[in-house]
């Protein structure tokens, strides 16, 4: 019983380090697509076809329930897979909805229809690719009416974290948040949608200031997927075991990811 985890990089480890907590029982193999990373600047057909590939390699290892723990390929890739792709027997989830439904005060798997919300103006930090796909102005469509909605496209700051270049991803996201907010000067909540980007909250936060609700994914990804499956058991998979799998250097993203999560992470070859 071994759920899938999948980013294009180390940024889903933010995720599954949650997960992990929330259910320490269930075994997560993480597959990380480091020769590919950043998947931001790909266009919609390349992400979907390295993550349908992911996903199958994960399926390989006994999971029948993949997280896409990339807000980019789940902007670009999900809906598409799980329209023309997905067989029956298999589950494939993003990131984006219990985001969206911790915005707007819903409870997961709420299928009433939208409604007017508390906040008014969201700011949404994402990778070029995410915001490009419109998905999570979409996703909140469902959801909500009368949300404004700025969105600003991140580039170089997954790069930089991926580089463990500290001050670099954190001028550049002092630059972003300075540019979103000439266009947005008053947002009243922000969502972090890049995996990668909680590392970066407190920066994320004091350079919006004061009174700006921050909202970042991985705790409330974790809870979700803990009510998910206590709802739909059969999905748990086969697998037994727990690993961490690249398409990179296993030695040099186990080094980087044992920083990451400044605990020991130890990958192998996919």
């Amino acid at each position: 019983m071994a759920v899938g985890v999948f980013d294009s990089g180390l940024g889903g480890l933010t995720v599954l380090d949650a997960l992990t907590k929330r259910l320490p029982d269930i075994p997560f193999v993480y597959f990380g697509d480091n020769a590919h990373a950043p998947y931001g600047v790909r266009d919609h057909d390349d992400i979907f076809a390295l993550t349908c590939a992911a996903t199958e390699r994960l399926w390989a290892e006994g999971c029948d329930l993949v997280i896409l723990a990339c807000n980019t390929a789940s902007a670009a890739a999900l809906k598409r897979m799980q329209e023309t792709w997905l067989p029956p027997d298999k589950r494939v989830l993003g990131v984006f909805v219990p985001l969206i439904e911790a915005l707007t005060e819903r409870q997961w798997g709420d299928n009433s229809p939208p409604r007017e919300v508390a906040v008014k103006h969201v700011a949404l930090f994402a990778t070029p690719a995410t915001v490009a796909s419109r998905a999570f102005q979409r996703e909140l469509a469902f959801r909500a009416i009368g949300v404004d909605v700025e969105a600003q496209p991140c580039g170089g700051v997954v790069d930089a974290i991926e580089q463990g270049d500290e001050i670099l991803a954190e001028a550049l996201v002092r630059s972003h948040v300075e540019a979103l907010k000439r266009r947005m000067p008053a947002p009243e909540a922000a969502i972090l949608g890049c995996t990668h980007y909680p590392l970066m909250e407190k920066v994320f936060a004091d350079a919006l200031g004061q009174g700006v609700k921050v909202y970042s994914q991985a705790n409330l990804v974790a809870e979700s997927l803990a009510d998910y499956l206590q709802r739909r058991p059969q999905f748990a998979g086969t697998g037994t075991q727990s690993k961490f799998l690249t398409t990179g250097d296993p030695a040099s993203v186990s080094n980087k990811a044992t920083q990451f999560l400044r605990r020991k992470i130890t990958f192998e070859a996919a």
